[in-house]
């Protein structure tokens, strides 16, 4: 029981990040004139989003696999014939989201904060190159999840 709550506390922490970064942080930047300014502001974002993120995504991971444990015990011999189809298609899937999250998280988000903090210059097509690649992946990510999420429901019932 706990493991549901945890599993949808953390559901809704790691959509809340993905719809905060790309609803809020990120066109939040154009407002900012300076370019020091809006690489400052990506910065300090993106400290809070990356470890955010990244910790949700893995206790969504564990949870989900504390219950997928849990529903292998109720349907003992059944398991692989009644939900082997569908728990495939939403781990092939949730594959994908976590590679592409991690990317996004620690291959760009991170790369670019150690960056900002070393004191290496960015140009601004250096940043707007950042930014569209996390406004693609986020993206990407939003409608994997989404599917995730869907293949999951389909679990349950």
């Amino acid at each position: 029981m706990l493991s549901s709550w945890l599993h949808l506390i953390a559901l809704t922490v790691y959509l809340g990040a993905i719809v905060g970064l790309g609803a809020l942080l990120l066109p939040s930047l154009a407002a900012l004139d300076k370019h020091e300014d809006r690489v400052q502001f990506l910065a300090h974002g993106l400290k809070f989003y990356n470890p955010l993120q990244v910790g949700a995504l893995g206790i969504l991971i564990f949870t989900g696999a504390f219950q997928l444990t849990e529903l292998k015990a109720a349907y003992r011999e059944m398991f692989i014939k009644q939900l082997g189809y569908d728990l495939a298609i939403k781990l092939f899937f949730a594959f994908f989201l976590v590679i592409l999250s991690v990317y996004q998280s620690l291959g760009i988000g991170h790369r670019f904060v150690r960056r900002k903090e070393g004191g290496e210059p960015v140009t601004p097509a250096q940043l707007d190159s950042i930014i569209h690649r996390l406004k693609g992946a986020n993206w990407c990510i939003l409608l994997l999840a989404l599917i995730t999420l869907w293949l999951g429901l389909r679990l349950r019932s």
